[in-house]
């Protein structure tokens, strides 16, 4: 009764996560025939959990408990929390998306291609960081603006998509908040790569 009771309580606390893209506007014939897209990460607009809170207020409060817990621990975790997106949030992304394009279509995602005439922007909307206890967790939660535009003309925006709530998660425990939420990075990179391959490919 008790192992059954556990996987119930399991099961409704990770609860049943799914990600929804929608194209707003645009096609993807344009990728046909390239070689390498220049790819943004923007952070400026993002909020964080259910209380919509701004990156600089979630810093502040989240640094401010784990330093009343124990004393440097919440300046050491806002410094890993800004490297992460560099380290971790970036990398899952551009991995899944070359695990499809680049193995199978010969176009290479990635950052700093100024060259290239196309740009894909990817604009973090929300995030829900999730948590686990355990024997309990509740994935992370990225939602997502995804703009193909013009490198030369960012104006010209080519195609747009929204993914909301890209679930994080892992198999066994995860107790990083930051790993959790690269997690969701990686889903949203998967997910739109397979969008885009159904839809010009």
């Amino acid at each position: 009764m008790k192992k059954h009771l556990t996987l119930l309580l399991i099961l409704v606390c990770t609860g049943i996560n799914a990600q929804k893209l929608k194209i707003a506007q645009g096609e993807f014939d344009f990728l046909k025939g390239q070689k390498e897209v220049n790819v943004e990460f923007v952070y400026d607009n993002m909020t964080l959990l259910k209380k919509n809170l701004t990156n600089e207020q979630y810093v502040t409060e989240h640094a401010a408990e784990l330093e009343e817990k124990t004393k440097g621990k919440g300046t050491s975790w806002e410094k890993s929390w800004y490297a992460s997106r560099e380290l971790i949030y970036a990398p899952k992304f551009l991995e899944l998306m070359n695990r499809y394009f680049h193995e199978d279509h010969g176009i290479y995602f990635a950052e700093d291609l100024t060259d290239s005439p196309y740009t894909l922007i990817v604009e973090t909307v929300w995030v829900y960081p999730g948590w686990d206890a355990g024997v309990m967790k509740q994935p992370a939660k990225v939602t997502t603006l995804l703009k193909f535009v013009e490198t030369a003309n960012k104006s010209n925006v080519l195609a747009e998509i929204t993914s909301k709530e890209a679930p994080g998660d892992q198999w066994g425990s995860s107790f990083s908040n930051e790993d959790r939420i690269g997690e969701g990075y990686a889903k949203t990179g998967k997910s739109f790569a397979k969008l885009i391959l159904k839809k010009a490919f």
